[in-house]
């Protein structure tokens, strides 16, 4: 099973993202974590780190983000059962013109910077995922803006406890402006609709539990699962 979610912050990518990791380790007897280190400052780096790739000039942030996406979507990795996704590439094309200084019209790069550079590429790595994994499912976790705000409100005034991402930690948090909660949630439906991919699933948190949205996208994504994740289901529930 391949998936791919992605979503404005505080949309509930994380919380969604550990309760499927919970829901195919008693369905199919075992699970992908999503690879959710594609925001920068990645989460895999040190505090230290973090902070010197956060300073960073575009340049490098733009190489070093191609580098990562190109090697996630490697043959190796689906060549594995499951391999599962967060952001990646449609968050890319959102957040490097907007927040990383490169990839997009007024982004402020020097170099690959024009109009929709970053969406042009989206397209390309979608190409190379549907070769390696035809069945791949995109989701996008979405909100109001209205209620994006609030989590984000909640969040700064009570600091409450982010929910890891196993096993990368806590999400890479405060990339997304106040000021631009209308536009992100926005751009993330653009490049959703744009996705040749064609199994998409659209989850929206704004007024549903945790167990509907994971009930809903259970339901939902049933219709997408390749006839090996079928059989491994079967032979495991049988077990």
């Amino acid at each position: 099973m391949n998936i791919i979610l992605v979503g404005c912050e505080y949309a509930g990518k994380t919380t969604l993202a550990n309760e499927i990791v919970e829901w195919s380790k008693v369905t199919f007897g075992g699970y992908s974590h999503f690879h959710d280190h594609f925001t920068i400052p990645s989460s895999e780096l040190t505090d230290e780190a973090k902070e010197e790739y956060r300073l960073a000039s575009p340049q490098i942030k733009e190489m070093f983000q191609r580098f990562m996406i190109q090697y996630h979507i490697s043959t190796d990795f689906f060549n594995n059962l499951d391999h599962n996704l967060m952001g990646i590439h449609i968050e890319e094309a959102v957040y490097a013109p907007l927040y990383y200084g490169y990839g997009g019209e007024n982004s402020g790069a020097p170099s690959r910077s024009p109009v929709g550079q970053r969406t042009e590429m989206a397209r390309t790595i979608e190409t190379q995922i549907l070769k390696r994994a035809p069945n791949v499912v995109l989701v996008l976790v979405k909100a109001s803006s209205e209620v994006i705000q609030r989590r984000m409100n909640d969040h700064e005034n009570t600091r409450a406890t982010d929910r890891d991402s196993e096993p990368f930690g806590v999400p890479t948090r405060g990339i997304v402006k106040s000021s631009d909660v209308d536009h992100v949630i926005s751009r993330f439906e653009e490049e959703f609709n744009a996705s040749i991919l064609p199994n998409k699933i659209v989850l929206d948190t704004s007024s549903t539990t945790i167990s509907e949205t994971r009930d809903q996208f259970i339901k939902e994504v049933d219709l997408f699962l390749s006839e090996a994740d079928r059989r491994r289901r079967a032979d495991y529930l049988k077990s």
